[in-house]
């Protein structure tokens, strides 16, 4: 049979098309009987045959044999493509590119080998994937950018492609990352009015020092430079440099790659101070409430955080009437002659909005509902600024998000209503809670705790307590609900059991004590939260050696097991700037107890008092006081197994855990008392080379307290006293600190406990 076989091949999309468009001669249009795929291994023909405009029974011509090889090149999984043409029958012939066996890294410390096999699958390099030499050159220089912004300029990457069988081929990146380049030099020329030791100290970036390979703040990071480039910006502006400017910053690699160094060039300009300050524009009629927001004082020197801070408090007042779009400028009249500068605040406040709708983003395990039941501002309704700024403070303060922003956007066409969003980036919720403590008569005491506050995103805390002591056993259970009804009423069930037992011996006396107890808390201001409760308890005094008089008498006169029915009442206010280091504010708890059902009758009362005060902006002084009393009632004694105790982490550190407070006299045994009073002062300053690093940090303390008992009167002569240094470190695991202490007063038969650290404690 006579045939005539015409070919059109290209090595390439561009070369087929050129092909097509300038052979020299052209194929007869035909009707297609039937179309053949050769070539193939791996893809489908159903792929081909879907891909290409040409279908049996259509005319084939030239322009469509063109569409068909460029439609099979677009599918990136072919390096040839050719069209042969037997009679009426088209066949396509295909070349299909290496499939990926597989991605390996050789020599990459730095970055964790599964993240990077990820990173590679995202961008197309994975196993069963076609290969894409382009895509190959892609990561090999993104790899490569990934090491810079480490300091790693020495590093070098080099990509292998391996043919396999089955027309496969196998990936290999090799790294030679080399030592880190480190920051050997940070100069600052121009600067006139302060010293370069005294800028260099306000940036993150430094020339090293022995806890660099903590901070790795010899390291460059061009995040890092920018962030030292506005504080040093901010730090001259608030201090009368209206005209700061830095002309230029140089960043030099030494040829070995290992060495940087940082130039910035100033200019200071002169200092100015403020000669008045004057209100322009609409001011609503308002002009002398605004006023009182002004923080500039006339005859200062120019503050431009003072400015910011004005200028801030203004668009928040105008936001208080519905003014969500107002402006606010601070325009300079300045004299320099006289170095004197007048501040014009320019008001525009636009048009009154109201919120169309509240947007909720980032939270990908936390359900809407937590999130949106702590806002105070409200769709279809007015936009009010303290709102928008307490509702973000509220969502901030529950604790389950690292970063909680608002954004405002207008609604297109609509010039009278925003949009607002809130955006949340969640950090674990989940915490460890370790402690642990030696001595000689108690060995290795070590307590466990692990909490979930906002179990399965629904807001809801579970926590568990075990100390697993020789001597003091207990083990917690306990769940919170913060929005038991819709008006932010909270439930807390606590279980408890504890044993105390004074001695290792079996035989000896303990303490077990069973428990339950139901609070609500009820909020009463949005600072302010008053808590109610009841709860009952069963605790036994169980015989055995060494039992104090004290406890003996008590089981003679009221028998070795009671019941109490407390009920308890509670207050709790918390100003604190963060939770978990907190730098100023105060934290205050009040609690209350009272049992007048059972065989145990009692009434005592807690409170405690933090502050915190900033020094600098690396200083911070911390003060705490703990104060407690009980008494019996009804006729009946103070109960011996609700006594307070003192001693260690939380109280007077250098003395041992529960030592303080009366002893039995006739086994010198501590069993606390009805009066507790503790007093602790903290100075808290950078670790030594960690710079402004705020999650390792030291502080020297001073302690000074003690435990008394019914009779005896609270006397300051006896206070225990101890003082010391410690480490604070925000760690993986939870706040540590750990605290070396010695006695600075202390009495015959105390029991010292040098060393003493703890996991899950701010202070």
């Amino acid at each position: 049979m006579q045939f005539k076989r015409y070919s059109l091949r290209a090595a390439s999309l561009v070369a087929a098309l050129l092909l097509a468009a300038h052979m020299a001669w052209a194929a007869e249009p035909f009707k297609i009987r039937d179309i053949q795929v050769e070539g193939l291994q791996r893809v489908e023909p159903g792929t081909v045959f879907a891909s290409m405009p040409l279908r049996v029974g259509d005319t084939y011509n030239d322009e469509k044999g063109t569409a068909s090889i460029r439609a099979l090149f677009a599918l990136g999984l072919f390096t040839d493509v050719r069209l042969e043409i037997n009679g009426d029958v088209l066949v396509v012939v295909v070349e299909e590119r290496p499939s990926v066996a597989g991605v390996e890294f050789i020599g990459t410390r730095e970055f964790d080998k599964d993240m990077l096999t990820k990173a590679m699958r995202d961008i197309g390099l994975a196993e069963g994937r076609p290969f894409d030499k382009a895509l190959l050159d892609r990561a090999e220089q993104e790899l490569k950018r990934q090491y810079i912004n480490k300091s790693l300029y020495a590093a070098e990457v080099v990509s292998t492609v391996t043919p396999v069988e089955r027309n496969r081929v196998s990936l290999a990146f090799t790294v030679i990352e080399g030592e880190p380049a480190k920051i050997s030099e940070i100069r600052i020329v121009g600067n006139k009015a302060f010293s370069e030791s005294t800028l260099r100290n306000l940036f993150d970036l430094d020339t090293g020092n022995w806890m660099s390979w903590y901070t790795k703040s010899d390291r460059y990071s061009r995040a890092k430079l920018n962030a030292d480039i506005e504080t040093m910006r901010s730090y001259y502006l608030a201090r009368g440099y209206l005209e700061f400017r830095i002309d230029s910053t140089q960043v030099a690699i030494a040829p070995n790659k290992q060495d940087i160094s940082i130039t910035h060039n100033v200019t200071e300009g002169e200092r100015f101070v403020v000669a008045g300050v004057r209100l322009a524009g609409n001011y609503l009629g308002r002009e002398d409430e605004f006023k009182a927001l002004v923080s500039i004082r006339p005859g200062e020197a120019y503050n431009a955080d003072r400015v910011a801070e004005t200028t801030k408090a203004f668009t928040d007042y105008f936001g208080r009437f519905g003014y969500a779009f107002a402006r606010v400028q601070s325009v300079p009249e300045i004299d320099r002659s006289t170095s004197r500068v007048t501040l014009v605040l320019q008001a525009e406040p636009s048009r009154r909005a109201y919120v169309r709708r509240i947007n909720v983003a980032g939270n990908n395990r936390t359900r809407d509902e937590v999130i949106r039941r702590e806002f105070r501002q409200y769709e279809s309704s007015w936009y009010d600024s303290d709102r928008i700024r307490l509702s973000r403070n509220r969502v901030d303060r529950l604790g389950y998000f690292s970063e909680v922003t608002m954004e405002t956007t207008e609604v297109p066409g609509t010039p009278d209503q925003v949009d607002l969003t809130m955006k949340v980036v969640e950090r674990p919720t989940g915490s460890l809670t370790l402690g642990a403590g030696f001595s000689s008569s108690e060995g290795l005491g070590l307590t466990f705790g692990i909490s979930q506050q906002n179990a399965f995103g629904s807001g809801h805390s579970l926590g568990l307590q075990v100390n697993t002591s020789k001597i003091n056993r207990l083990i917690v259970v306990n769940t919170t609900d913060p929005y038991f009804t819709q008006d932010g009423v909270s439930r807390t069930i606590d279980l408890y059991q504890r044993v105390s037992r004074p001695y290792y011996y079996e035989d000896s006396y303990a303490l077990e004590t069973v428990g339950t107890s139901l609070r609500f808390g009820i909020p009463f201001t949005e600072r302010d939260t008053v808590y109610v409760g009841a709860g009952v308890e069963r605790t036994t005094i169980v015989p055995g050696t060494y039992l104090p008089v004290a406890y003996q008498n008590y089981a003679d006169q009221f028998g070795y097991a009671s019941t109490a029915v407390p009920l308890t009442l509670g207050w709790g206010r918390d100003n604190r700037d963060s939770a978990l280091v907190p730098t100023s504010g105060n934290l205050q708890r009040a609690t209350a107890e009272w049992s007048t059902f059972g065989e145990v009758r009692y009434v005592r009362g807690t409170y405690n008092y933090q502050h915190f005060v900033p020094l600098t902006k690396q200083y911070t002084f911390a003060f705490n006081t703990d104060l407690a009393l009980g008494q019996g009632i009804d006729g009946r004694p103070y109960p011996l197994f609700k006594n307070f105790y003192g001693g260690g982490l939380g109280s007077v550190r250098g003395f041992e855990a529960g030592s303080l407070g009366p002893r039995d006299s006739a086994t010198g045994l501590t069993y606390g008392g009805p009066k507790k009073i503790n007093f602790n002062v903290e100075l808290q300053a950078p670790f030594p080379g960690a710079g402004n690093d705020r999650t390792l940090r030291v502080y020297t303390f001073v302690d000074a307290g003690n435990v008394y008992g019914p009779d005896d009167p609270i006397d300051a002569a006896n206070f225990r006293v101890g003082g010391g240094v410690g480490i604070s470190w925000i760690s993986p695991m939870g706040p540590l600190r750990l605290a070396f202490a010695r006695p600075i007063r202390q009495f015959e038969g105390d029991r010292i406990q040098y060393l003493q650290f703890q996991i899950g404690t701010t202070f």
